[in-house]
């Protein structure tokens, strides 16, 4: 990475830490400041939820994490104003009552608007066990 590039990728990373921190205590005042407006978030099972309906699973106490990290991350900048940030999600969670725990390779577009960094996509995909 050119080296220019370290801070912004640094920042990213970081940002990716506070948002799994946020979802972990179910913080979507935080949430709904880095979430860019059209934000789509990607479940572990395809569906896809809108910003304000990624923010409803917190508020409504139908999802509530008791253990959420967020590790091995790499990150690209482009052009100084988008990045990708990959990484694995481990968490433990319940929604709606039910339990549901698992590792998920995930994918975190940023854009900056506004000299602000926001998150505008994320992606779960389930890691597979080895058969």
């Amino acid at each position: 990475m050119n080296r220019a590039l370290e801070p912004v990728a640094d920042q990213v990373k970081q940002l990716g830490e506070q948002r799994a921190n946020a979802e972990l205590r179910g913080d979507t005042r935080f949430l709904r400041n880095l979430l860019a407006d059209d934000f789509v978030g990607i479940g572990p099972r395809g569906f896809t939820l809108a910003k304000e309906q990624w923010l409803e699973r917190l508020d409504s106490g139908d999802l509530q994490y008791e253990a959420l990290t967020w590790s091995d991350v790499q990150v690209r900048v482009y052009n100084n104003d988008s990045s990708v940030a990959i990484g694995r999600e481990t968490s433990k969670a319940t929604y709606k009552g039910m339990r549901i725990q698992g590792e998920y390779r995930e994918t975190q577009l940023y854009v900056r608007q506004d000299g602000r960094w926001l998150l505008a996509g994320l992606q779960l995909s389930p890691i597979a066990k080895p058969s």
